[in-house]
């Protein structure tokens, strides 16, 4: 039977290491960027799991009117459906970055499954577009021991998040931009989705629908809208 130290020793171990998986930000595996390096008001407004046919362009179109610049983690088999998307996020000076090919939660997975889902992913991007990624964000920012050396090998810098708004909830386009407005702080990185990991043509509208406020309202507060930093 094992005794009390070592039952206790074991229990901090798991503890750490449930930290390292399915802490987005957490340190135990690697670094994320969570937030970004300033104390200024700067956000980086962020999409995940796209491209998507409906979302992507209201999204960008809004962007451009407003002339704010973001960043986009693309999944590599949306990629490969919609290229020229991926290419119009080129052309119009938005930061892409790779956030897989399958969209599967990697803090299970094998060395093997990761260096393939990354890879594929980054692939896709770059036969898309002609560019190749240079940021990496985990689906669900879950990640295991190997997913940063796997990132670092591809020449990707591992992107965490500071505010999610659970906006792939669907709560109505004024909820998710009051959640956002209301949970900034100076350097944070904001989490959106223009697109479904699990569908395809998953609706995604109502939060193309909240982005126009989004950067009005922040804007209004003093906010400047800046791309993640790739080193």
């Amino acid at each position: 039977m094992m005794g009390p130290a070592v039952l206790g020793g074991t229990a901090v171990v798991a503890g750490i290491a449930a930290h390292g998986a399915f802490y987005r930000n957490s340190f135990v595996f690697g670094r994320a960027l969570g937030r970004l390096p300033t104390d200024e008001r700067e956000v980086a407004l962020t999409f995940d799991d796209g491209p998507n046919p409906e979302a992507t362009p209201r999204i960008l179109d809004a962007l451009a009117d407003a002339g704010v610049h973001a960043t986009f983690f693309v999944l590599g088999r949306h990629a490969e459906r919609w290229p020229k998307l991926v290419c119009r996020l080129r052309d119009e000076g938005h930061a892409i970055g790779n956030h897989g090919y399958y969209h599967r939660k990697l803090h299970f997975k094998t060395p093997r499954y990761v260096r393939d889902d990354l890879g594929r992913g980054s692939d896709a991007i770059a036969d898309a577009c002609g560019v190749r990624p240079r940021l990496f964000r985990a689906p669900h920012g879950f990640r295991s021991p190997w997913v940063n050396g796997v990132a670092a090998s591809l020449g990707e810098r591992v992107i965490g998040w500071s505010l999610g708004v659970w906006d792939s909830d669907r709560p109505g386009a004024e909820e998710i931009a009051r959640r956002t407005v209301v949970g900034a702080r100076p350097g944070s990185i904001l989490l959106l989705h223009d697109g479904d990991g699990y569908d395809p043509a998953g609706d995604r509208l109502q939060t193309a629908a909240a982005v126009p406020r989004v950067i009005t309202d922040l804007t209004a507060r003093g906010y400047r809208f800046v791309p993640v930093p790739v080193e």
